[in-house]
């Protein structure tokens, strides 16, 4: 609704969106996106697969008394929640300082693009 009404009022350019994901800036953005996320992402599932293997075939270490009425399932269990938060703030540094550049630095030339065009285009 908002959207419509916005894109109505400002024509917008035409983009070469396929130029742009095959230009070396991109592929660099992708390239470092890619090199942080997946390492990540497959040490995140394999410490979850760990975790409910444990759980399902490890009863008696799992049940280990640490103090109290806390066993190691339940550290392990909030190991998991901790160890999601920190990898968010991992990836939201990583991001703010590798990634947002990167982007910034794209999205500038093809906001550069877009002006010089649309001032050729009045000069016509």
């Amino acid at each position: 609704m908002g959207n419509e009404a916005l894109s109505a009022e400002t024509a917008t350019p035409d983009v070469d969106y396929r130029a742009i994901q095959q230009s070396p800036e991109f592929q660099t953005l992708r390239r470092t996106h890619r090199n942080f996320v997946f390492p990540v992402l497959g040490a995140c599932l394999a410490w979850y697969v760990v975790y409910v293997l444990l759980a399902g075939y490890a009863h008696d270490f799992m049940s280990t008394p640490v103090f109290g009425s806390v066993n190691v399932a339940i550290l392990l269990g909030l190991a998991q929640v901790v160890t999601t938060f920190a990898v968010t703030m991992w990836y939201v540094h990583f991001a703010n300082k590798r990634l947002d550049p990167l982007a910034e630095e794209i999205r500038d030339e093809i906001e550069l693009d877009a002006a010089a065009a649309s001032v050729s285009e009045v000069n016509r």
